[in-house]
């Protein structure tokens, strides 16, 4: 593995494992997309003719849909279950899979209403039609069905014309049916590989997901359900060839995750705790989930064990959930299961990459989900293990020059520009970098100042003196910013000095001097001193005025003339302590 966090703690692992977790492909008819194409496909399904060609028509399919979908599900036994809003229904279909065999096919069919893109058709009053395109809540049917090759699927059809669809698919559940087949002993939990007897071989299978050849198995498998299981219950096969009626496939959502087996569930559990406390302060996490069960990992002493909070009804380990947000890109760490530590990163819309969508990019979105991962690791360990050069404290305050301008140096001692590092530090594990918007939004969640307080210019002038220093850097001709390994080091170095080194000092310093303090030994002259010093006191309280009492409280030197704190001064070669003015 490429990434620091990884061989760090390589030491305390039986292995790890990279895999594509969640796969969501979109699956549509550019013709029907389209007016003036809708219009072409529905001639060819009504013999050249769109006189039917009306709201009521396309209601009428929709309804055909849903009666052939029950009827079939009747005739095989198939339960047909109607699904409330909020219910998620790929854990209904997992629940069902754990109580019961399955056979290869439909298994399970769940209905539901979500929003789909569906025609509204009016004709004017000399006939001509007009389509216009919206979106309505409308039926959906996700058919549930059991694959050899990936296990549980799960194809997600709109009921009404254009009969849109997605394909779910999970890349565990294609690396533990090649496991089985290759002989592999595994045990697994859910969505993860909790026990391996060879995870390097188990890896190799995993890293088969990445290469070009995936494209070809993803579009088999759909192609394999999608016509004779799902888009039947629309259009039988006559009707699907008279049309040329036929899907495209683009990746909408994936999953990549890296998987840390360690040998002992303790010992993962103190290394991300401790990982958690101390970076996610830098990182500003708004947010650390966690939910504790009943079991108790092995090798875990009982008087460590925290305090149960939450009890869930199933037993299960403490869940730690540690998220960091970036437009449609998702950060996660967690634990899962008894030994593993997941690193996950989540691709909600795949347009935020910028890299195509179709089916062929598929490898290169992997590509470049990889490098996010690692990043993200890679700043997870440079947060956590601080780094500063020796130079690197004297050359700050110095003015540097970016380009042709002249900037200034960084003063440790402003608050606004600890507030630009601290935004700097928590944007590095951005997988696109950031710009002056991101950067100056951050600054104001984590300081709350207002966009008065600190405006568009502060932030260019910042990021320059940032980029001057060569903490940050411009990524290309474009402009966004990313933050360097050594960088994210001395940030947080710069960090720990401030916050945990130099204000702790200063405030034990400041303490001790309004602190009133005894000598731990008294000689003859101290006493002899004291005891003259407090009959002095006491005689000038009751023979001075109120004025001069406070007039010589607020005067005090020491024997050399210097200034010291008010009401008590320390003479030069005496180790008393001599009482204030008014008392000699």
């Amino acid at each position: 593995m490429a990434d620091e966090l990884t061989e760090r703690y390589r030491n305390l692992l039986d292995g790890c494992y990279d895999c594509v977790d969640r796969i969501v492909l979109n699956a549509y008819n550019s013709l029907c997309y389209s007016a003036g194409g809708f219009r072409t496909w529905w001639r060819r399904l009504m013999d050249g003719s769109d006189e039917q060609l009306d709201n009521a028509h396309l209601m009428r399919m929709a309804g055909r849909f849903s009666r052939r979908v029950r009827g079939f599900a009747k005739a095989h036994h198939i339960p047909v279950i109607d699904c409330r809003r909020g219910e998620h229904k790929h854990e209904i279909g997992e629940e069902y899979l754990a109580t019961h065999v399955v056979k290869r096919g439909l298994f399970l069919v769940l209905v539901a209403r979500a929003i789909a893109p569906v025609w509204d058709v009016r004709r004017s009053r000399t006939g001509s039609l007009m389509l216009t395109r919206k979106t309505a809540f409308v039926n959906h049917y996700s058919f549930h069905i059991w694959d050899p090759e990936w296990g549980h699927i799960t194809i997600k059809m709109a009921g009404h014309p254009p009969f849109g669809a997605q394909v779910i698919l999970n890349g565990h559940e294609y690396v533990a049916c090649r496991a089985t087949k290759a002989g592999l002993n595994f045990s697994k939990e859910g969505n993860c590989f909790t026990q391996i007897t060879d995870a390097a071989r188990l890896a190799s299978i995993a890293d088969t997901l990445a290469d070009k050849r995936t494209i070809g198995r993803l579009n088999q498998v759909c192609e394999r359900w999608i016509y004779s299981t799902c888009l039947c219950f629309a259009l039988d096969i006559q009707e699907q060839e008279r049309t040329g009626f036929h899907y495209d496939y683009s990746i909408y959502q994936a999953e990549y995750s890296r998987n840390l087996l360690f040998v002992r569930g303790a010992q993962m559990e103190q290394v991300f705790q401790r990982m958690v406390d101390r970076t996610r302060a830098r990182l500003d996490v708004r947010q650390v989930r966690t939910l504790f069960g009943t079991a108790r990992r092995p090798h875990w002493h009982w008087k460590r064990r925290p305090r149960l909070e939450v009890v869930l009804e199933t037993p299960v380990y403490d869940l730690t959930v540690f998220k960091l947000h970036f437009g449609k890109l998702t950060l996660k760490a967690y634990t899962k299961g008894e030994h593993v530590l997941r690193f996950e990163v989540v691709l909600h819309n795949s347009k935020e990459l910028g890299c195509g969508r179709v089916l062929a990019r598929f490898p290169q979105i992997v590509a470049r989900l990889s490098c996010i991962l690692e990043r993200f690791l890679t700043t997870l360990d440079c947060v956590d293990v601080a780094f500063i050069g020796d130079q690197t404290l004297d050359r700050l305050p110095l003015p540097s020059r970016v380009g042709r301008i002249r900037v200034g140096g960084i003063d440790l001692n402003n608050p606004r520009m600890r507030a630009a590092l601290s935004a700097v530090l928590a944007l590095g594990p951005s997988p696109m970098g950031f710009g002056v918007a991101r950067f100056r939004a951050k600054v104001h969640s984590m300081t709350g100042q207002s966009e008065a307080d600190y405006t568009q210019r502060h932030a260019t002038y910042d990021l320059k003196k940032l980029r001057g220093k060569d903490l940050i850097t411009k990524m290309g001709r474009s402009r966004r910013y990313e933050v360097s390994t050594s960088s994210m080091h001395a940030i947080t170095a710069l960090q720990v000095l401030r916050h945990h080194v130099v204000r702790p000092v200063l405030a034990g310093v400041q303490a001790a001097t309004q602190r009133d303090t005894q000598p731990k030994t008294f000689s003859t002259l101290d006493h002899t001193t004291n005891a003259y010093a407090s009959t002095r006191s006491r005689s000038f309280r009751n023979s001075a005025s109120p004025h001069e009492q406070h007039r010589c409280r607020s005067l005090s030197v020491n024997a050399s003339g210097s200034a010291m704190r008010r009401g008590s001064v320390r003479a030069s070669g005496l180790s008393g302590r001599i009482l204030g003015p008014w008392q000699r």
